[in-house]
């Protein structure tokens, strides 16, 4: 194992994906200010450094594609480097749809449910939301092991409830699309998976669903600001005595697997 730069206990060390902008850079900058050395990950690397740079508190730009294993690979190397321990890591990189259809959220939906949906955009927004989020969450366990206590927090959304959407008289009935919608059933269940698999080890694992915020994933017609839909999983983040396998909504609600 690579000796650690710094000692784990004077320096928590968090990795933010998809941080330089939206609640992922809300998140990162949150995490900062409150001590962490961050790394803001986020595939084009000038926008990470652009991001990094508004943050300070020594957030550190790294280059990061999720669905790219070379990619993967060079993170992981460089916070090895570094630290040789990871204490935090949030999987907030995901995309919604691939761009082939504009307009409402109405419309996106529209074009996601089970009869119409293109197998190829399924195959795509999957790759990211769920593949992707895995394969990140696997390369850096090793070094959240290496902390003596570490935290993995994978952002989703109440959409991916099959209890909210078997429920005749939920609001959220018949917004289980099998692009976005089930792609976070599919994160729900990996995450459930791996805090069962990782329940009497040091590394904790939660889901949030955030806010519907106002970002690039809902075409900016969120009702709430990256800011305010960042709070629970920050929450969740900053934690360090919380619960593993929980899944929480804003203020601490709890949502229906």
């Amino acid at each position: 194992m690579m000796q650690a730069k710094e000692t784990t206990s004077n320096k928590k060390v968090a990795l933010v994906t998809g941080a330089n902008q939206g609640m992922g850079f809300e998140i990162a900058k949150t995490l900062a200010e409150n001590g962490y050395t961050v790394y803001v990950a986020a595939r084009n690397l000038q926008n990470g450094q652009a991001a990094a740079a508004e943050i300070r508190h020594g957030a550190r730009a790294i280059q990061l594609d999720i669905t790219d294993k070379n990619s993967i690979k060079n993170v992981k190397t460089q916070v090895e480097k570094d630290f040789g321990y990871l204490t935090l890591l949030i999987n907030n990189a995901a995309i919604s749809h691939t761009g082939k259809v504009h307009g409402t959220i109405e419309d996106m939906r529209a074009a996601q449910r089970a009869s119409v949906a293109s197998i190829d955009e399924v195959r795509t927004v999957w790759d990211t939301n769920v593949f992707g989020t895995l394969a990140i969450s696997q390369a850096l366990l090793p070094l959240l092991h290496n902390a003596p206590a570490a935290r993995i927090v994978n952002l989703t959304s109440a959409l991916g409830s099959l209890t909210l959407h078997a429920d005749p008289n939920s609001p959220f009935r018949g917004g289980l699309d099998v692009i976005y919608a089930a792609s976070k059933t599919a994160l729900n269940a990996i995450s459930l998976s791996l805090a069962i698999e990782l329940e009497n080890s040091s590394v904790k694992v939660n889901l949030v669903s955030p806010g519907f915020a106002s970002t690039q994933l809902t075409n900016f017609q969120g009702t709430q600001t990256p800011k305010e839909a960042a709070e629970e999983p920050i929450r969740v983040a900053l934690d360090q005595d919380g619960p593993s396998g929980t899944f929480t909504t804003a203020t601490n609600s709890t949502v229906p697997w």
